[in-house]
């Protein structure tokens, strides 16, 4: 379905909203400097909650959010964009991008889930989200990115990202070599994890749309949604638990993902995909004055874009065809072409799918010998007058001259 065309509606957008931002606060260097002592103040407790009395005055947030953006990912047709390019600080949203060379890695064979990740000195000291990790402690890299993508644990990162690329720096490089292959131009990386900046520090810093399109790539990837749809996961032999930050994928029917981040100047920040009846929908919404808010607005999004589109289908990978090709020099005389991949067009539910029109391009006749999956013509998908796919029609088996199809394929003569 990739480079599918589709025709592009828009559901209502909320009215433009200005953000403000104050000088940054105190309250993330005591929350650090609390959690290095291994204190964790009911106070911070209920701020991590979102029902802090005065939060939004002490992050300087005002509005309900700072930019938000809803993406379909087969076809990469945005439904919803306010700010959507609005340069914005991550906080631990950084770690979509570790999260995606890991996936990538996993998938060329480069890395194993079952490879032991050592903890450095480095990666044992960090602040923030964390599960603790002591020097010279090893887990398989699958423990560390649950550890990662469910309680968006900073050691973690860095114990996965020196593993991979020798230091934190080379593994930043990285990052941005990736974000500028992907085309994210609203995106730059300084750390791995997303923690606060110091004074004399940049933020890692992205924006609603790129957001979503790194979201896009990440959801191609099993183990991911298998990590990010966790909800509560035993660490360290079940002596710590992790539990997800996304409250979405307690609460939001059909939420599998991605990743939220926080510190006082990046407000609430969420990176939302659920996947309901064929269609998913990535919604990101960013930079909230509590944590609730950024959870509400991404649900209303995702549930508003469920409500409006579907995915509707022409057809299945492998389904034949309802017409016939005639076959020279072989046993059998015709044969019916199968659809090389699915096909299905992103559309609004109140679209008239009688405009949606298919036209075969075959010959009349084919001559064997035939391969198995050798194309024999194109069905090009008209919408509306104007093509939006044209997948190839395959042989649906090998033929030899002279011979048959193989047994098992003549069920679909």
């Amino acid at each position: 379905m990739t480079g599918m065309g589709v025709r592009i509606s828009r559901m209502e957008l909320p009215a433009d909203r200005k953000t403000l931002q104050s000088a940054p606060s105190v309250i993330w260097l005591a929350i650090a400097m609390l959690g290095l002592a291994g204190v964790v103040p009911s106070a911070f407790a209920a701020h991590r909650a979102g029902h802090v009395p005065g939060l939004a005055e002490s992050t300087g947030l005002t509005a309900p959010y700072a930019a938000e953006c809803v993406l379909e990912p087969v076809t990469g047709t945005v439904i919803v964009d306010q700010n959507m390019h609005k340069t914005w600080p991550l906080a631990s949203v950084t770690k979509m991008m570790l999260m995606l060379i890991v996936a990538e890695k996993l998938h060329d064979g480069s890395l194993k889930l079952t490879d032991q990740i050592s903890t450095s000195a480095k990666a044992a000291k960090m602040g923030g989200s964390q599960v603790y990790l002591k020097e010279g402690e090893s887990f398989s890299l699958d423990d560390m990115m649950k550890a990662i993508v469910v309680h968006s644990a900073n050691d973690a990162s860095v114990a996965v990202a020196e593993y991979i690329a020798g230091s934190t720096e080379a593994f930043v490089v990285m990052m941005n070599q990736e974000a500028e292959r992907l085309k994210l131009n609203d995106t730059h990386y300084y750390s791995v994890h997303g923690l606060p900046p110091a004074p004399d520090q940049s933020p890692d810093v992205s924006s609603a749309y790129d957001c979503a399109m790194l979201a896009r790539e990440l959801v191609k990837y099993p183990d991911v949604l298998r990590w990010s749809a966790i909800d509560t996961a035993p660490f360290r032999n079940g002596t710590f638990v992790l539990r997800n930050t996304n409250h979405l994928v307690r609460t939001f029917n059909g939420c599998d993902g991605l990743k939220t981040g926080f510190y006082d100047r990046a407000g609430f920040n969420v990176v939302a995909t659920a996947h309901r009846g064929g269609l998913r929908l990535i919604a990101v919404v960013l930079g909230s004055p509590r944590k609730g808010e950024n959870f509400d607005q991404a649900a209303v999004l995702l549930s508003e874009g469920f409500a409006q589109y579907e995915m509707y289908q022409v057809a299945h990978k492998g389904e034949p065809l309802n017409r016939s090709i005639a076959v020279r020099g072989a046993s059998v005389s015709t044969i019916k072409p199968v659809w090389g991949e699915d096909v299905a067009l992103f559309l609004k539910r109140s679209d008239d799918k009688s405009q949606v029109k298919i036209a075969y391009e075959l010959p009349a006749s084919v001559s064997a010998p035939l391969a198995e999956g050798q194309q024999l013509g194109v069905a090009r998908v008209m919408l509306d007058g104007r093509q939006v796919a044209a997948p190839a029609l395959l042989a649906p088996g090998a033929l030899t001259a002279g011979g048959s199809l193989f047994h098992r394929l003549l069920g679909a003569l």
